[in-house]
């Protein structure tokens, strides 16, 4: 076929304007790519993105927050910091950042009271905190913690055997204080004999007295009750239930009771999968629905613990947090004897309440001295066990969460409740002995012999032609 000029003039033509508009395209996508930015997280756990936890803060706090990091020129570092942050501005638009060198901008730097690289400074409402790392955790921790007009307090009640929030034995809370601090929550101990407690206490903590409160101690506590305060009151089993170390008065104006003998549950394939020795360590597996539970979907273990039941015509609205399963009961003998269930001696079947929630309106008396927006409500929780906090067991399955969730709770804080960051899902392949030799056999052996053998099938039959 023969092409004539006018032909390979529109040819020529056509190649011009494809090629127009083919960089008119890339030309428009660059510039999009500019000015708009889009991402997709496909990591198992969503780890690039941020936790529910931390988008209910940001959309929580009413006020613009401000954050300067300063580093040093180095592009490698600011792209990182700007993809954190960026997480952050994405849900909330006045969320607003500056990355700044403080060689250069010096009078900004001692403004802020920076001291070296890689501190940042977080601003919200006139308050400001410097974290020397950048992290889901550490700013959303921050940011909680600015988010509070006032410090936190919980009061724990010491000088009859409790455990103690600063203790760094195995019974002890260092663990789960230390936790708490990065809420900005504080924890001390305070002991009665001393000195009342004080207005600013947000939260009683009683860990588990095992030497008798006395009756003037015990008035203190029952005026906190009746002023409104919230209590977070743990009771491990061994006391007499006559008594309760004292604080048998407490219980009535509750209206609970705590059940006798030590919760145990003897189902041998659950505690096999969990890898559980002992019967009397109780999982809970199921949550019911409440705020402390919405964001648990793991396992909590208690060590030791006591059931707790509600009296009829409580003036108390009752919520189950956690409870043994229906395999359990409370057994009243001794466990050295062995567990076997037998109602005629005292053994009450399961399931049973572990964890309670108690909650009312506050009293008209208390009304009066407390913030209505802040505090609607009176509220506290009863646990038949203290160990699942202590030192040993705070990172056994949720517990962590489960006690830090409590504590906001009590605190009035629904909203923030465990600002849990992701983990991902994929950054551990663990592997048997047997899986490791098959690897091992697989790639040195197998692999290597069979390409040599598919080498020497081809040489011989190209030789066979």
């Amino acid at each position: 076929m023969k092409i004539s000029k006018n032909i390979r003039l529109q040819l020529q033509l056509q190649k011009i304007i494809f090629t127009l508009l083919l960089l008119s395209v890339v030309g428009l996508l660059a510039w999009t790519s500019q000015k708009y930015s889009f991402q997709y997280d496909w990591t198992a756990g969503q780890r690039n993105t941020l936790s529910q936890g931390s988008i209910n803060l940001l959309r929580a706090m009413e006020a613009p927050v401000t954050v300067n990091v300063y580093l040093q020129d180095d592009p490698t570092m600011k792209m990182a910091v700007s993809e954190i942050l960026n997480r952050y501005k994405q849900v909330k638009d006045d969320f607003n950042f500056k990355l700044i060198n403080p060689d250069i901008d010096i009078e900004l730097a001692e403004l802020d009271q920076v001291t070296r690289y890689g501190q940042t400074v977080i601003k919200y409402k006139n308050r400001s905190e410097i974290v020397n790392s950048l992290s889901e955790g550490v700013i959303s921790s921050a940011l909680q913690r600015l988010s509070h007009s006032g410090e936190r307090t919980l009061l724990f009640l010491e000088g009859h055997g409790e455990r103690q929030p600063a203790g760094t034995a195995n019974a002890d809370f260092a663990k789960f204080t230390a936790q708490l601090a990065d809420k900005g929550i504080n924890a001390r101990a305070h002991n009665l004999l001393q000195a009342a407690l004080p207005d600013d206490s947000d939260v009683l903590v009683i860990a588990s007295p095992t030497s008798p409160v006395l009756a003037g101690e015990l008035e203190h506590i029952k005026q906190h009750i009746i002023g409104g305060g919230n209590l977070l009151w743990m009771m491990d089993p061994g006391a007499d239930n006559d008594s309760l170390n004292g604080l048998s008065e407490l219980a009535r104006l509750l209206n609970i009771n705590f059940l006798d003998g030590i919760v145990v549950d003897n189902n041998t394939n659950l505690r096999k999968t969990l890898r559980i020795q002992h019967p009397a360590m109780i999982p809970v597996l199921d949550y019911h629905p409440h705020a402390i539970t919405q964001n648990i979907s793991y396992n909590t273990i208690f060590p030791i613990s006591r059931g707790i039941t509600v009296e009829a015509n409580s003036q108390w609205q009752s919520s189950i947090i956690a409870q043994s399963l229906v395999q359990s009961w409370s057994e009243t003998k001794d466990l050295v004897d062995g567990i076997v269930f037998n109602s005629s001696e005292g053994d009450v079947s399961g399931p049973l309440p572990i964890v309670l929630a108690l909650e009312r309106p506050l009293p008209r008396d208390a009304a009066a001295f407390n913030d209505a927006a802040q505090k609607a409500t009176q509220r506290i929780i009863i646990t038949g066990d203290s160990d699942f906090l202590a030192n040993n067991y705070i990172g056994v399955g949720a517990n962590l969460t489960l006690g830090l969730n409590i504590i906001d709770w009590l605190s009035g804080d629904d909203d923030l409740i465990a600002t849990k960051i992701k983990n991902a899902a994929d950054t551990k392949l663990q592997l048997n002995d047997t899986q490791i030799l098959i690897i091992g056999l697989g790639f040195l052996v197998v692999l290597p012999a069979s390409l040599l053998i598919i080498g020497l099938f081809i040489w011989f039959s190209r030789r066979r032609r």
